[in-house]
């Protein structure tokens, strides 16, 4: 088996492409794209296999280079992507144990009234439904935030490491989505 280098003799370093695409320079994105692409897929594969790895690639790449200026050390790109990988698959692996315990299959629409029981009264049944409906009309950073903690089961600081955000503003970000489904609910946060 032949191993072939991430880099070329006489190509840019990551640490120079990081430092090009914090910049704005799209080729240097690019270029680390094809740089790491290969290999990020090949790690969703390993980690993941009911994954689709094009797509936990594709969604590794946005969030790094939505928040490259948070790199300290640019040449450490690989292990960073790595480590955006490996994170997006725990949540996505999270995800799916807990759609798998409610008997749900990918790509099916939520049905409220799965959720409750058969004996649950009416009235239980329409607050569901409508709870539903109205975490779908929350801002997405608020819903985000307001499902990590909630059905996800993340605490404030990994919450705000997962979304690159402050703990406070994470608070706030659920504090807004309680009120929210409050007004929309008719209950007290």
């Amino acid at each position: 088996m032949k191993v072939l280098p991430l880099q070329r003799p006489g190509a840019a370093s990551d640490g120079a492409l990081v430092l090009q695409a914090r910049d704005g320079n799209t080729d240097a994105q690019a270029a680390l794209f094809r740089r790491h692409v290969r290999r990020i897929m090949g790690l969703a594969y390993r980690l993941a296999p009911e994954e689709e790895p094009e797509d936990v690639a594709q969604d590794a790449f946005l969030k790094a280079f939505g928040s490259l200026d948070t790199l300290t050390t640019p040449s450490a790109f690989g292990g960073w992507l790595t480590a955006i990988t490996v994170s997006l698959i725990r949540m996505r692996l999270r995800k799916r144990r807990w759609l798998r315990r409610l008997g749900l299959l990918r790509g099916q629409d939520v049905d409220p009234d799965s959720l409750v029981s058969g004996d649950a009264p009416e009235e239980v049944r329409l607050r569901v439904r409508d709870l539903y409906r109205a975490v779908q009309t929350l801002p997405e950073e608020e819903r985000m935030a307001l499902l990590l903690q909630r059905v996800e089961g993340l605490e404030l600081g990994e919450i705000a490491a997962q979304m690159t955000l402050s703990i406070a503003t994470v608070k706030r970000r659920i504090v807004a989505a309680e009120h929210a489904l409050a007004e929309v609910t008719h209950d007290d946060p």
